[in-house]
């Protein structure tokens, strides 16, 4: 279920979400959105899911949604979201770089087609959209989240290319933090086993992994969801952190 905050918190402030129309990316839109927040929902090729989450939103509140296509690793990408963003809404209080690709790459059969694309969704990405957006979220004293992973910091297994670009974005966050203050805060958040990745997946091994948690459960999309909310509406003297929200596997 989602939580539904009090008192519209976020109320005229505007999320731009990437990978906003499917999954945790969704939940979080509609967290933030119940919070008030009017959004700007990116996708690649989830149009349907991105038209029907803005219906949604807007059907509750009057143009208080859109969605804007782009595949982001176009080197105009950046530039054209923020530039959509602001036409649609006028301000940026907050971006979630939440789209990533992830898929294995065991050592002997890593491609560089492969390479350019993990590192570049996961890493450079993130890097040259904040640039971008950087100008309007400091005219709001604004927040970036980076949406990392608990394998940015304990290495998954056949994965070394997407650990690693999550590695390369917990480092990011926090020199970002240090470049964009104190106008605008920049925090992480790596989630653990909160959404199994789609295709097929032994239950054996989801059986493994959940064992591997302080916690002995899987959390929901809502635990992530819950911890944006955090950051957007009441962490003002939190910055440069990366928000472990992994049920205690990482420990």
């Amino acid at each position: 279920m989602t939580l539904v905050p009090d008192n519209f918190a976020l109320r005229d402030r505007v999320v731009l979400i990437t990978g906003g129309a499917r999954r945790v990316g969704a939940e979080i839109a509609r967290t933030l959105h119940a919070a008030g927040a009017n959004v700007l929902i990116h996708y690649r090729s989830s149009a349907a899911a991105a038209i029907a989450l803005a219906e949604e939103f807007n059907s509750m509140r009057a143009h208080s949604a859109a969605i804007f296509a782009a595949h982001l690793l176009n080197a105009d990408a950046p530039d054209k979201l923020i530039a959509a963003t602001l036409l649609e809404f006028g301000r940026l209080d907050v971006l979630i770089n939440n789209a990533s690709s992830f898929y294995p790459t065991p050592i002997g059969q890593i491609t560089v087609p492969q390479w350019d694309d993990l590192m570049g969704s996961n890493l450079k990405v993130p890097l040259f959209l904040s640039q971008a957006a950087a100008p309007c979220l400091r005219a709001q004293r604004g927040l970036i989240i980076n949406m990392i992973d608990i394998h940015g910091l304990r290495p998954l297994k056949a994965h070394p290319v997407y650990s690693a670009a999550k590695a390369g974005l917990a480092m990011l966050t926090r020199s970002l933090a240090r470049e964009l203050g104190p106008e605008i805060r920049v925090n992480g958040i790596a989630p653990g086993p909160v959404l199994w990745p789609e295709g097929d997946m032994e239950e054996a091994l989801k059986r493994e992994i959940i064992d591997k948690t302080a916690l002995k459960r899987h959390g929901t999309p809502q635990d992530i969801a819950r911890t944006a909310l955090f950051l957007a509406k009441d962490a003002p003297y939190i910055t440069g952190q990366i928000i472990a929200v992994d049920g205690g596997r990482s420990i």
